[in-house]
């Protein structure tokens, strides 16, 4: 007889990087949930065999969470929840799990209390790691530890797992404690260097400001004369430094006006890279050269407008480190 497959649920899954890596590593989805339409295109479209749900996670009931389930077993539960109240000022003196601007973590807690999965995987923003001393860590280990789970919390850097990229998350990582193995695994780290930029995007055609290709999701922006002409001025791995004084932007984030280093990983891919420059050429990074270095395969597709793909492959877990932590759910599986 053969083994089943190990089963995953992916919440707040946005355009499917946690999916693709589960799936890559021979997990089956049992179902998705994300709230925005647009995103759900791009996830059907790249994924037309899971069910995806369109909802919003606090609208999702346990009768209709345990019908869609079924007699299945969950084997874990993945996503990342956006978390804004831990990075905003003034509430030093309210708890985390407290704050309503947090809800969408409470929603995490509580599906994964619905569903009772032997393990869990929660992503999110470094910071979250090192908020207030540990204090905010540690209430959110306390909120699964009361569940019933042993959970641990580790900061990685997905250039350490084959990603062309120098980009740093925590996992929290759970596996619920009436097992008898109560240890967890993390990814382990590629014995490989990681790659540059370079090693991620050169294969892709050269394009000009506003120039299109036969290859989906790899069109450039349009750029300004005087947007050209600043970056015409920045070498590779410079910043706005290189630009003449006269011409030179004053004011922004130090991450504008830069050009990616074609010999390191990239800096971490956010949903707005407008003003970060191709390595050799005088423009923005295209969607598709964005989602390599992500870690998309070509053959993975972005719907909507170019600004919401962005968004997508800046928001997203980069599949090749998933898959990294999948592997690392299977040894506790």
């Amino acid at each position: 007889m053969a083994k089943r497959k190990y089963t995953y649920i992916d919440l707040f899954s946005g355009s499917g990087g946690f999916s693709l890596g589960f799936d890559n590593a021979n997990f089956e989805n049992i179902f998705s949930v994300e709230f925005n339409h647009d995103i759900c295109e791009t996830y059907r479209h790249n994924f037309p065999s899971h069910t995806l749900l369109e909802c919003d996670i606090a609208d999702l009931t346990e009768t209709e969470i345990k019908k869609i389930v079924g007699k299945r077993k969950v084997d874990v539960v993945i996503g990342g929840p956006p978390c804004q109240g831990f990075s905003m000022a003034g509430n030093i003196g309210r708890k985390f799990i407290d704050d309503p601007r947090n809800h969408l973590f409470q929603e995490f807690v509580r599906i994964v209390k619905i569903i009772s999965p032997t393990c869990f995987v929660m992503e999110n923003v470094a910071r979250l790691y090192t908020r207030l001393n540990g204090q905010t860590r540690n209430e959110i280990i306390e909120c699964f530890k009361s569940l019933g789970y042993v959970v641990e919390a580790k900061v990685v850097c997905a250039s350490d797992y084959g990603v062309p990229q120098n980009r740093y998350r925590v996992l929290f990582i759970g596996k619920k404690t009436d097992d008898n193995n109560y240890e967890i695994a993390f990814p382990a780290k590629s014995n490989k260097p990681a790659p540059t930029i370079k090693d991620a995007i050169g294969k892709y055609p050269a394009l000009e400001s506003g120039e299109s290709s036969d290859i989906v999701n790899h069109e450039a922006m349009v750029h300004s004369q005087q947007m050209i002409e600043k970056m015409s001025y920045v070498k590779d791995g410079g910043s706005r430094d290189d630009i003449p004084v006269e011409i030179r932007p004053q004011k922004g984030d130090i991450r504008k006006y830069i050009r990616y280093d074609s010999t390191k990983p990239s800096i971490c891919i956010t949903g707005d890279m407008r003003k970060v420059f191709h390595y050799s050429q005088n423009r923005a990074l295209t969607v598709r050269e964005l989602a390599a270095i992500q870690t998309y395969p070509d053959s993975f597709v972005f719907l909507g407008s170019k600004i919401l793909q962005q968004q997508m492959v800046g928001n997203s877990v980069p599949p090749l480190l998933a898959k990294a932590i999948a592997d690392a759910v299977k040894t506790m599986l």
